[in-house]
């Protein structure tokens, strides 16, 4: 039993062994196969990993080469712009009116200072700076540091003489004005970077400033020049020249009649605009006092800041143009419109009567007529010429809110005149639903809304123009270094029959009525003998009324049946007598006396005054 037994458990064990030797033999042969898979698993990741290493270095060394060689150069190169020069200004028959001035631009490369306290010593001296604002900007860390700019060409190269190393000179630009004060707040001015800050030089910015230039320094890794390298340069593209529609010599004869009323008047300021009302075109923008445009940050006597003012508020006001920026009540100019709008409605013909006692009831208001006796009875002409308040509250009553409003909007009173400068003033009228009878009695006349000089030159001289809404503008035409038209403005302003605010007839007849206000009515200090003019006188008050100051304006335009020329204007707080048309209208009547030869229009042939 016992070897049987033994026997047993032989084979037991012999059988464990033999299934254990099995067992290794098939962990072996299953590690075998499981690495050969992780094998050709990793083989073919490095083989991708591989393809796409090549992939990416090709497509660097041969698509993106361009993109990475100008990336690698950047490194080591130090870039300095060249200012554009800006576009020329002239007036309509080429005067040159704001040009261009060479000076220097001063700049420190830090890396490239070999002897700082000397670069500071020198620049210091040369410049006129202060010591420490100097060293701040010399041992400032960075590419490149800007000490000064719009330094005179002959400092400029004294310190290129001095060959301080670190210091770049650079020629730039600075904006320069031939005629000083001369359309300052039309032109405008540039500041320190040679971009638009008012005016004109803002408005065609675009037009003017040109596309900058470089200068490439090649340099090692620590920022230092390369001796040997030349720079390099990429020429920069200078501005386009701009025309106007000013003109000169308009412009010059304005200006002098609006200085010498100012003083004799002792006024606070003085407007004028001349235009070609047919078409738009400015002549003349006059605003003075004036300021010197080759130094608009310093403030003039005129503009000296009361207390309480500050320097900055008191600079935008010198630079305001109150011809669009400010608005003011037009008073009996203003007439013009009501008359057009009652003529044209059909509510009043030339030949109605009236009658003035001095004054007029509006409700429970007693609205006096400027002359205190009255007028007694007149006719719609007659009242026009004698600028009758009573007569235009009661063609404004005729009218009527609903009609007048049609009116306003039909004139283009209620939008800007888009006029090619910056900072237009809207047209500040009542709310439709809130003019009663006294707010129409006071609107017919020209008061209790307040509106710009130019839309009220702009609508009147599109009511006598023959019917057609004008946009008044200054830009003539735009062209290239090569004198090739890049922008005709005068295409853009172009009139069609889609401007058209007034019949033909209606304004035909206005021509008329107003050039009986210069030759019979309160306008006859406008008058020029063998000139046929026309126009309107206006005395208003600026708010508030208990101040007791005034303005004084006048409208008018030459020849009366074809208006070529309009001229506008108004004179504020004059000191004595105050009436538009004792001191208003005597100012453009010498502009006319100056301009209408100087236009070529002859005098005319009629000898008789009456209109009809």
């Amino acid at each position: 039993m016992r070897m049987i037994h033994n026997l047993i458990k032989a084979v037991i064990s012999y059988n464990n062994c033999f299934c254990g030797v099995l067992c290794i033999m098939e962990r072996e042969e299953w590690t075998k196969v499981h690495n050969r898979k992780k094998i050709v698993l990793m083989f073919f990741v490095v083989v991708l990993l591989m393809a796409f290493l090549v992939g990416r270095l090709v497509y660097l060394m041969v698509w993106g080469s361009v993109y990475y060689g100008g990336k690698a150069q950047d490194i080591h190169e130090r870039e300095r712009s060249i200012k554009a020069a800006r576009g020329n200004i002239y007036d309509r028959n080429g005067v040159l009116l704001a040009s261009n001035r060479t000076v220097c631009t001063i700049s420190v490369i830090h890396s490239q200072i070999e002897d700082a306290e000397q670069v500071i010593a020198s620049l210091s001296e040369a410049l006129q700076m202060d010591e420490q604002t100097v060293r701040k900007r010399v041992e400032k860390v960075s590419s490149i540091e800007r000490i000064k700019s719009n330094v005179d060409i002959e400092t400029g190269d004294r310190i290129r003489d001095m060959g301080l190393a670190g210091v770049k000179v650079d020629e730039d630009y600075k904006r320069y004005y031939p005629y000083g004060s001369l359309a300052s707040k039309v032109l405008g001015f540039t500041g320190g970077d040679n971009q638009g800050i008012v005016g004109l030089e803002v408005k065609y910015e675009e037009l003017l400033q040109g596309e900058p230039g470089k200068i490439l320094t090649l340099t090692d890794a620590r920022g230092i020049e390369i001796e040997g390298v030349g720079e390099s340069r990429q020429e920069p593209v200078n501005g386009n020249d701009l025309y106007l529609t000013l003109d000169y010599n308009i412009q010059t004869y304005a200006t002098q009649a609006a200085e010498k009323v100012m003083e004799q008047k002792a006024a606070d300021s003085v407007e004028i605009i001349v235009m070609n009302p047919s078409n738009g075109e400015v002549y003349a923008m006059v605003n003075v006092p004036e300021f010197d445009l080759n130094h608009p940050f310093e403030l003039t006597e005129a503009y000296e800041p009361a207390e309480g003012v500050s320097e900055n508020d008191a600079l935008n006001t010198m630079w305001r143009n109150k011809c669009l920026n400010d608005t003011y009540e037009p008073g009996s100019i203003f007439k013009i419109i009501t008359a057009s709008a009652a003529l044209e409605e059909g509510v009043v013909s030339v030949d109605d009567s009236f009658y003035c006692p001095g004054y007029i009831t509006v409700e429970d208001r007693r609205i006096r007529c400027h002359k205190v006796v009255g007028h007694g009875s007149e006719t719609f002409v007659q009242g026009l010429q004698n600028s009758c308040n009573p007569v235009f509250i009661t063609v404004g009553q005729r009218i009527g809110v609903d009609n007048y409003f049609k009116y306003f909007n039909q004139f283009g009173l209620n939008k800007l005149t888009n006029i090619d400068l910056p900072g237009e003033a809207g047209t500040i009228m009542h709310a439709k639903e809130d003019v009663g009878p006294v707010e129409l009695a006071t609107i017919s006349f020209g008061q209790s809304f307040q509106i710009t000089p130019i839309k009220l030159a702009t609508t009147a001289g599109s009511i006598v123009n023959g019917g057609l809404l004008v946009t008044p503008h200054l830009a003539l035409e735009a062209r290239d270094a090569d004198g090739t038209v890049v922008r005709d403005f005068r295409k853009e302003y172009a009139l069609s029959e889609s401007d058209r605010i007034l019949s033909e007839d209606t304004s035909k007849l206005m021509q008329k009525l107003l050039k009986s206000v210069v030759t019979e009515g309160g306008g006859k200090r406008a008058y020029i003998e063998g000139y046929s003019i026309g126009g309107k006188t206006a005395t208003s008050q600026t708010l508030p009324r208990s101040a007791h100051k005034y303005i004084s304006s006048f409208l008018g335009f030459a020849p009366a049946d074809d208006p070529q020329v309009l001229v506008l204007v108004v004179i504020h707080n004059p000191q004595g007598v105050y009436y538009g048309g004792t001191i208003a209208a005597p100012v453009a009547r010498d502009i006319f006396a100056d301009i209408l030869p100087y236009l070529n229009i002859a005098p005319c042939t009629e000898t008789e005054n009456n209109v009809y």
